[in-house]
């Protein structure tokens, strides 16, 4: 991995949080979007995507449902047979098609299609393009004065989460929407489930479980006149500089869900182990197909999370929490005793959390009453990524040295409108005790 870009961050979270916060206060602040117009629902709201991959298009179709007065007039992907493939779709969507209103000038492709697409002439940004570049999209957004929807994870080091923490910062003093596509926060059922840890339910939480154990994903093969960047780019789960390996572009889902249950407090450290036994065919890249690690926080509490990705073994979505006073079965929305007898059940209404994101996003724009994820959506992609440097060094990770890391995976430039269909060498598969956190 390339660690040829060392960022004068602060020498703590803390003192880097008050920079940041005090740069974006003190810099030129755009006008508001949206400070009067977009009220009512009746005026056009133009909307751009960047990332036009099956969860790009998800996106979209529910940017379009939500709001009648939405228009979705530009689309943004490295490559234009996935921009057109995902066009198509989307015109051939339910209740969606007649709000499309895309021409050739607004169909932008390569490396720098975000940086157009943004300067475009829209309202909003749905970002569902690799996660190695949503950090530097979500910047130019909120430069622009735009309202964003930004996939997870949003970064894939702690030089891209610093940076995200400024951004929204500064998206709130902008009072723009940055809606995270951590999904689960906007579920009816984990969120009154999780208000149940919350409001003491099980008592004090002593420890926590966390699993994401799946099968292999998709993989597009590789054609002959790709480029060794197109085969990453177009393969992207598979390559940490673009992914941030499955732990971060996957199981971000899960390990969110702790912080959550905690009231939004994360861990401090944590250390952990992982590896490649099944996927070690170079057609996988250089990610690991599983992980285990245990996080702490500072009261002591820890959870212990776990993920694979390996075609033939059990599969296992869960998360658990342990209280003092029984235990949370997130994913079943009950608690019971320690004598497993149930003591509360969700029975409320059940939502498309997927949708719901949407509704929210758009609902805020004509009410003029911004919602701003940030937090929570960078500091769990941290969290995420200190699991990943805590598995590759076999090293405890402190939640401080995550983010104050020099190590900035990706090519040498940090411009990604400046990459090249060209060479890239992929680095070896990481290996603790040998690989080492800068």
């Amino acid at each position: 991995m390339q660690r040829d870009s060392k960022i004068n961050g602060a020498a703590s979270r803390r003192q880097f949080l008050k920079t940041s916060t005090a740069a974006a206060v003190g810099g030129v602040l755009a006008a508001p979007a949206f400070a009067t117009p977009h009220v009512g629902g009746s005026d056009v709201i133009k909307v751009g995507l960047i990332g036009c991959g099956g969860r790009g298009s998800g996106a979209a179709a529910q940017a379009l449902r939500a709001d009648k007065g939405c228009r979705l007039v530009a689309m943004a992907d490295a490559f234009s047979d996935r921009l057109e493939g995902s066009l198509k779709n989307l015109m051939r969507t339910k209740n969606v098609k007649d709000q499309i209103e895309i021409d050739d000038a607004h169909k932008f492709t390569g490396f720098d299609a975000g940086k157009k697409l943004i300067n475009s002439g829209i309202d909003v940004v749905l970002l569902a393009e690799p996660p190695h570049f949503r950090s530097h999209h979500l910047r130019l957004a909120v430069e622009k004065g735009l309202h964003v929807f930004c996939e997870k994870p949003v970064a894939v080091d702690g030089a891209g989460v610093r940076s995200v923490l400024e951004t929204v910062e500064m998206a709130r003093q902008k009072k723009l929407s940055v809606v995270s596509g951590l999904c689960w926060r906007y579920d009816n059922q984990k969120k009154a489930t999780i208000q149940r840890v919350l409001d003491g339910h099980i008592g004090d939480v002593v420890t926590m479980q966390c699993t994401y154990n799946t099968g292999e994903l998709w993989h597009r093969g590789h054609k002959e006149q790709w480029s060794d960047m197109e085969y990453q780019c177009r393969n992207w789960l598979y390559f940490a500089w673009l992914s941030g390996d499955h732990i971060t572009e996957q199981h971000i889902h899960s390990l969110d869900k702790m912080p959550w249950a905690m009231g939004d407090e994360y861990p401090v450290k944590c250390v952990g182990s992982g590896g490649r036994q099944v996927r070690t065919d170079e057609k996988w890249g250089n990610i690991y197909d599983h992980f285990n690690i245990t996080y702490e926080w500072k009261n002591g509490v820890k959870a212990f999370a776990s993920c694979r990705q390996m075609n033939g073994t059990s599969g296992d979505v869960s998360d658990h929490i342990y209280g003092t006073k029984g235990r949370c079965h997130v994913f079943g929305h009950r608690t019971t005793d320690h004598s497993g007898n149930e003591t509360w059940r969700y029975e409320g209404p059940r939502n498309s959390m997927y949708q719901t994101e949407h509704n929210e996003l758009f609902r805020s724009i004509r009410e003029g009453k911004p919602i701003n994820n940030g937090d929570y959506m960078a500091k769990s992609t941290l969290m995420a990524v200190m699991g990943r440097l805590a598995a590759y060094t076999g090293q405890v990770v402190t939640f401080d040295k995550a983010l104050n890391s020099t190590d900035r995976l990706g090519p040498a430039s940090t411009d990604p409108s400046a990459y090249e269909w060209a060479d890239m060498p992929v680095p070896p598969v990481a290996i603790p005790g040998i690989n080492r956190l800068k």
